[in-house]
């Protein structure tokens, strides 16, 4: 009866209608609906987690109230995507010489969950300086083992949810934990969190989510990998007469100015009168919504074709980019309108792109390496992030606008390189 209810639920999110997913084998098309609705409850908690602790603004806001140097929060950012994404190259061998990988994406959650209650400790025991170094380190705790979730994800995803369901299910999860932040930024905008007990509570809820995330996952039914014994580390050598997988970075290193451009029209919204917290407060919000009306369906578009998904996803945020430059040289950023208007487009895009280079990049992948192609994409766009970071903080010496501006052109750039990519996803049998 329970497989029953799980079969339909399963059906009815993915437009599986019960056929058989051909990518798989025996026993993980048995289990592909029950395993679907726990990678969907997984994410969905883990996503609402990473709302409750967002460095670019509770983490920020906690280490000003303890009394840290302000250059702690000012490097909170930079840990923490650097810290997810570089590691993958070290990690990605460990996971591949697993027979079941999803341990190494249960320890990953469960290590930032306990992360976070350090984060926790530390916010009720230090200020400071103090305060700071201790948040920094445990934030770069948290930001190696979400490494570990990353690069065992995917490979995990492909073994247990086939083709032409996976954009539906990671989709899923993105629309349905952007209730939870939404709630969370709606008392962000409404000024509740002036108290320093609520964001600590709130980072103790995140550290709860992901220790119960992990708990949940140890129940994927997965299949045992083969010939671990043989698994090889992984190394750049992937990427040798492999244009294909340069393309698909280069289109994603593009994109990465849909995740750098949010913060500057906060700059540009400056002169609206609202507090800083607010600024932030309403970036989440826009975020929170966008996802909640997006993910999901980018996800199930992602599913028939992740290729058109990033073209169109460039498009779009280069013309909500655009659009907040414009307003700018017309004299009407600092209408209340505005920028949370562009800043909701924006956040329809990054959602996009989230969907779309995940999908593409499983779907592209051969089985026994999609562990290896996520560690190598991801290794090369942590350093390309961080390049692109600092070329935006430089530009943003020459005005907001004109920083804007080139992340528009990236974006206009990553939509006409994914024309050339090879579309990866195939009809449902």
């Amino acid at each position: 009866m329970q497989d029953d209810l799980a079969q339909d639920a399963f059906d009815t999110l993915t437009d599986a209608d019960g056929k058989t997913a051909q990518d798989l084998d025996r026993a993980a098309q048995r289990a592909e609906a029950r395993n679907g609705l726990r990678h969907a409850a997984s994410l969905s908690m883990t996503k609402v987690a990473d709302g409750l602790i967002d460095p670019k603004l509770v983490l920020s806001w906690l280490l000003t109230a303890l009394g840290a140097p302000a250059v702690f929060a000012g490097i909170l950012v930079p840990i923490r995507e650097a810290g997810a994404l570089l590691p993958q190259i070290g990690l990605a061998g460990w996971v591949q010489r697993m027979a079941h990988r999803k341990w190494a994406w249960v320890l990953g959650s469960a290590g930032q969950g306990a992360a976070a209650a350090l984060i926790v400790l530390a916010a009720l025991t230090l200020d400071g300086a103090a305060a700071g170094y201790a948040v920094c380190g445990a934030l770069a705790l948290l930001a190696v083992c979400r490494a570990a979730c990353s690069v065992s994800f995917k490979d995990i995803l492909g073994k247990t949810v086939g083709q032409t369901r996976r954009g539906a299910i990671t989709g899923l999860a993105g629309s349905v934990s952007s209730v939870g932040v939404l709630v969370f930024a709606g008392f962000l905008v409404s000024g509740l969190f002036q108290s320093k007990g609520i964001v600590i509570a709130a980072i103790a809820l995140a550290a709860a989510l992901w220790l119960l995330a992990a708990t949940l996952f140890s129940t994927l039914e997965e299949t045992a990998s083969e010939d671990v014994e043989d698994a090889q580390g992984v190394s750049f050598d992937l990427l040798r007469d492999n244009p294909d997988l340069w393309r698909f970075i280069v289109v994603r290193g593009l994109l990465v100015s849909t995740a750098l451009a949010p913060p500057y029209l906060v700059v540009l919204a400056n002169s609206a009168g609202l507090t800083a917290l607010g600024q932030l407060g309403a970036l989440v919000l826009a975020s929170a919504i966008a996802s909640l009306l997006s993910s999901y369906v980018w996800g199930r578009m992602a599913d028939k074709s992740s290729r058109k998904v990033l073209m169109r996803t460039g498009l779009l945020g280069a013309l909500a980019m655009s659009a907040a430059v414009v307003l700018a040289v017309l004299g009407l950023a600092a209408e209340v309108w505005a920028m949370p208007a562009v800043l909701f487009v924006l956040m329809i895009a990054y959602h996009g792109v989230r969907q779309g280079r995940s999908t593409y990049l499983v779907d592209m992948s051969p089985p026994d390496q999609r562990s290896a192609y996520a560690a190598v994409s991801n290794t090369v766009i942590g350093v390309l992030l961080l390049i692109a970071g600092g070329l935006g903080g430089g530009a943003a010496f020459l005005g907001a606008e004109w920083t804007l501006a080139g992340f528009a052109v990236m974006s206009v750039a990553a939509s006409v390189v994914a024309i050339g990519l090879p579309e990866v996803q195939r009809p449902a049998d």
